[in-house]
């Protein structure tokens, strides 16, 4: 094992890692941003470099100033979080040449999976079930169009390069899908430096399961377990849980045999996500994408399995063996991502934290990224904290979240923890019987 690691990332996510790696032995080594310097993560590490101004690409998305911090700093591994650089091919490749061990997978494996298209035509390649689409980048409407034509509507237009959503869009038309093609290539041109777009079949009523899987340093893979992420605004998840209510032993079996085979054919090392949408008609499901990195919703497995997933991913980079000999998940666990955005209508609230009390009691798990007196700042995504609740079945882990969103007090800015009183007692959520389009029909 390496002596220390730099978290190259910043609140929860940054807090999480250096959690476990202390628990290891690991010296941790933070970096932040100007506007980050009073934020949790900033003094629980035991030594913190500031590495520029509050805007991402001067700080956080900077190789070069990261690197420059792992060299002041001795820092012999590099774990990238989520978000910002974690899915970057050119900066896991830095890190290598500098001699710093990556905490990550390798960037062949990255890159492989990085571009949706790319990574379709890989997995229908391996085996893995993938929906009607191109099988080429589509470079103009009228080629989107002539696509259609085989794929037939409805269609899912989203942008090749990156994720979380951005540009996605649904079109039932000719002319829903000339609208659609042209936002989503702006988009992926804006927040990518990549315009180029795929078109999927759009399964209706669909729900979005994903699975965890690891890929060990010995090159076995194992899949810990799938999730359901179906609970979105503006297709980005704000609540997950396992198991997933939707999926039965027979899909599930298959949706865990499918994600092994989709990370063998990339020779996948540490921590992955196997993203899939499942028909609750058929009881099919087809692949999404493959997230090359830790998921912001993995504590929910690590409840239900007992497998600390930040720890195997450091034992699988310093070439270890794991601490689990085989993977039994029991109970049902449930992730609500606590932002600082109105209630309504999702919009960021930033601001300042005049109190912050976090829910305790059993089955109680909250990942944080702030306290009282700090400011949430319009530069980063609004992401607080983490709730999540563990109980024997899921009629118990609902109860617990209940409890622990009425006793989860935030004030100074606001938060979506309104949204969430409704989201637990709205009825298709508790029977289990939901899909991705909940969060829109509850707000009609």
């Amino acid at each position: 094992m390496f002596e220390s690691l730099l978290v190259a990332n910043r609140g929860e996510i940054a807090r999480r890692v250096l959690r476990s790696a202390a628990r290891l032995g690991v010296r941790t080594v933070a970096v932040h941003s100007e506007v980050d310097a009073d934020l949790p993560f900033v003094r629980e590490a035991d030594e913190a470099i500031l590495i520029g101004p509050a805007a991402p690409a001067e700080s956080y998305l900077d190789i070069k100033r990261v690197l420059e911090a792992a060299a002041r700093s001795g820092a012999e591994a590099i774990h990238p979080g989520y978000g910002f650089l974690a899915e970057n091919a050119e900066f896991a490749q830095a890190v290598i040449d500098a001699g710093i061990t990556w905490v990550g997978p390798s960037p062949d494996a990255i890159d492989a999976m990085g571009d949706k298209v790319k990574a379709r035509n890989r997995m229908s390649a391996a085996g893995v079930p993938v929906a009607p689409g191109t099988k080429d980048p589509v470079g103009t409407v009228e080629d989107a169009l002539a696509a259609v034509a085989d794929i037939g509507y409805p269609v899912m237009v989203k942008a090749s390069a990156g994720g979380g959503g951005i540009g996605m869009s649904v079109a039932r038309s000719g002319e829903e899908l000339t609208a659609a093609f042209e936002t989503a290539r702006t988009r992926a041109e804006r927040f990518f430096g990549n315009p180029a777009i795929l078109l999927e079949r759009y399964i209706e009523n669909a729900r979005h399961v994903e699975v965890q899987i690891l890929g060990l340093a010995d090159g076995r893979v194992v899949a810990l377990g799938e999730r359901d992420c179906s609970v979105q605004r503006r297709h980005q998840k704000v609540a997950e849980e396992t198991p997933s209510p939707g999926v039965g032993e027979e899909l599930r079996q298959r949706m865990l045999d499918g994600a092994v085979r989709a990370a063998q054919a990339v020779d996948y090392r540490n921590a992955g996500t196997v993203e899939c949408l499942v028909d609750p008609v058929t009881q099919d499901y087809v692949f999404l994408e493959m997230n090359t990195r830790l998921q912001v919703e993995h504590p929910v497995t690590e409840l239900c399995t007992g497998i600390d997933i930040v720890e195997q991913q450091l034992l699988i980079a310093a070439g270890d063996a794991p601490t689990f000999t085989d993977v039994t998940p029991r109970g049902h666990a449930i992730e609500l991502r606590v932002y600082a955005e109105d209630p309504k209508r999702f919009l960021p609230s930033p601001g300042h934290i005049d109190t912050w009390a976090e829910p305790t009691g059993d089955g109680v798990r909250v990942d944080s990224g702030y306290a009282a007196g700090n400011t949430v700042t319009p530069s980063y995504d609004p992401l607080l904290a983490k709730l999540c609740t563990y109980g024997a079945d899921r009629a118990e882990a609902l109860e617990r979240a209940r409890r622990a969103v009425a006793d989860f007090q935030v004030s100074g800015l606001k938060t979506n923890l309104p949204f969430f009183v409704e989201l637990l007692d709205n009825p298709d959520f508790v029977s289990g019987d939901y899909d991705t389009g909940l969060v829109d029909r509850m707000r009609r």
